[in-house]
């Protein structure tokens, strides 16, 4: 799945593409697509409802925290960070998108070929249109009121998302102090989206061989000056990553002009079981922790011991 340096690369991408332009009609091809991975028996009004909401809006911009991106819509250009107290106009709608693990945002001219597997089509009036297309349906798409949470406003659904270490509303001081009460390993409570959004396991394995701390790791029962380090490096990690586009596995990952990232060439524990450590020579050891794929040197990241 998408993590926070591919789903901010696919952002910025569509932001400049898409802001500033107003929605002149949408195309529902697949009504599950407005559903969830876990609700995909969609009421047949919702469609019409979907296409309603979003014609005649303007696009101010797209944002994301974390895994998640929408699309304010509204009449006028205002701050994200604009207090929901505030007397100064603020977007009320924003049409979330979540990627899945086979979703993509793509531009194209309204002439081009509709791709297979094109699930929703906004019509710009700038002659382009972004599709969404997902080939296994692991995404959705829909229209929420945008919410204060975390010092912003953001989707309804994700209202209950922590900030990422890349937002100005995130506070390492306060994460730090957070995740130093947890008693599961700390490869999960980095995975934790209301602790701190946008790392996912490919991250959060890089993020812990950098700093050099083991992912079985109890953060409850580990120095916070290595906790403070493991935050820094998955900062430091997806910061690398977006520099490149992020990390690319297969065809499904790709910006809004079908680019793939690279960061792929730069891991150096995720996907690498059986292999040896870049630094030690160490043969890199997998497990499973919280039901995932971890990746680790045996050597570089010691086993905790706990009395």
């Amino acid at each position: 799945m998408p993590e926070l340096p591919e789903v901010e690369s696919v952002r910025r991408g569509v932001d400049e593409w898409t802001a500033g332009t107003t929605i002149t009609g949408a195309e529902v091809a697949d009504p599950r697509i407005l559903g969830t991975t876990s609700q995909r028996r969609i009421d047949p009004s919702a469609v019409s409802g979907f296409v309603s909401a979003v014609t005649g809006q303007r696009i101010l911009r797209a944002e994301r925290r974390g895994k998640f991106m929408w699309l304010s819509l509204g009449e006028g250009a205002v701050s994200s960070s604009v207090s929901v107290a505030s007397s100064v106009p603020r977007p009320e709608l924003g049409i979330l998108v979540h990627l899945g693990m086979s979703g993509q945002l793509r531009i194209h001219s309204p002439d081009e070929e509709i791709h297979r597997h094109t699930r929703a089509v906004l019509h710009l009036d700038s002659d382009r249109e972004l599709r969404f297309v997902d080939q296994r349906i692991f995404g959705h798409i829909g229209v929420q009121p945008l919410v204060h949470g975390y010092g912003r406003l953001v989707p309804a659904s994700a209202v209950h998302i922590a900030a990422d270490p890349l937002e100005p509303a995130f506070d390492p001081e306060a994460v730090v102090g957070e995740l130093a009460k947890k008693r599961t390993a700390i490869k999960a409570a980095l995975l934790d989206q209301t602790l701190v959004s946008g790392i996912g396991n490919i991250y959060a394995d890089e993020a812990l061989f950098r700093a050099g701390v083991h992912p079985l790791a109890v953060p409850a029962r580990t120095r916070k000056s290595r906790l403070v380090a493991v935050l820094e490096s998955a900062t430091k990690v997806m910061s690398d990553a977006l520099a490149v586009g992020g990390t690319s596995f297969d065809a499904l990952y790709v910006n809004v002009n079908g680019e793939s990232g690279y960061f792929d060439r730069a891991l150096l524990v995720y996907g690498r079981g059986g292999q040896d450590c870049v630094r030690c020579g160490t043969e890199i050891a997998k497990i499973t922790v919280g039901g995932r794929g971890t990746h680790f040197c045996p050597e570089c990241q010691k086993a905790p011991r706990y009395r």
